[in-house]
């Protein structure tokens, strides 16, 4: 086979990937926004706990966690996709990550901004949504958008739990053609194509939302 081929036989694993990668961004938005003001808003025993669950998703190894969810939950009665597993297990493990964006974007606002929301009359829940979060979401997009290169780049440990992904593909092919060097590189050549339309786009969505940054350089 030409390295074409290898490269076009890879990227038909290119629809998994995609997939996983949507359906876990459906479990790493919420688990990031949610868990990332609860540990900026909460104190004591209540942090302490929100913090377990944060750390609990962003200190485990995925490839653990991918086989505990596929492989030993059945023994427990408990039966779940190898999708929802890779989504669920990539996607809270990326939100980890990115609840910590979102509470460093949050406690790096000025206090006075909450002080003045509250002598105009506002509730601590409208302070949050109306003044801090818009402000903290400008400055955790760079961020978020590392996240979800590193979420797409993730999935390459699904093919461990039977789904066709590119990583797959891949395998499929060394097993019929003995050429590790090329089937490897085509495989890295197709999470690049993948991944830099991301970060470029990080990069336009950068530039827009901070303008005053003017526009990012380089390539």
């Amino acid at each position: 086979m030409s390295m074409l081929d290898i490269w076009l036989g890879i990227l038909q694993g290119l629809g998994i990937t995609a997939e996983v990668t949507a359906y876990g961004l459906v479990f790493a938005v919420p688990f990031a926004l949610v868990f990332g003001v609860a540990q900026f808003l909460t104190t004591g025993i209540t942090r302490f706990l929100v913090t377990a669950v944060i750390e609990f998703w962003r200190s485990s190894a995925v490839v653990v966690l991918l086989f505990i969810f596929y492989y030993v939950l059945p023994v427990m009665g408990i039966t779940l996709s190898a999708l929802t597993v890779s989504a669920l297990v990539l996607g809270l493990n990326a939100g980890g990550y990115a609840s910590q964006a979102v509470r460093a974007g949050l406690q790096s606002l000025p206090a006075g901004q909450r002080e003045a929301g509250m002598a105009l009359g506002l509730s601590r829940p409208a302070i949050l949504f109306l003044i801090e979060l818009p402000q903290a979401l400008v400055a955790m997009s760079p961020t978020f958008v590392n996240n979800l290169i590193q979420l797409v780049k993730a999935t390459s440990l699904v093919s461990l739990v039977t789904l066709t992904d590119m990583t797959f593909r891949a395998k499929e092919i060394a097993q019929t053609e003995y050429d590790p060097v090329a089937i490897y590189s085509a495989l890295l050549l197709a999470f690049f194509v993948v991944c830099y339309p991301i970060a470029l786009a990080g990069r336009w969505l950068e530039a827009r939302v901070n303008p005053e940054r003017g526009t990012p350089r380089g390539i």
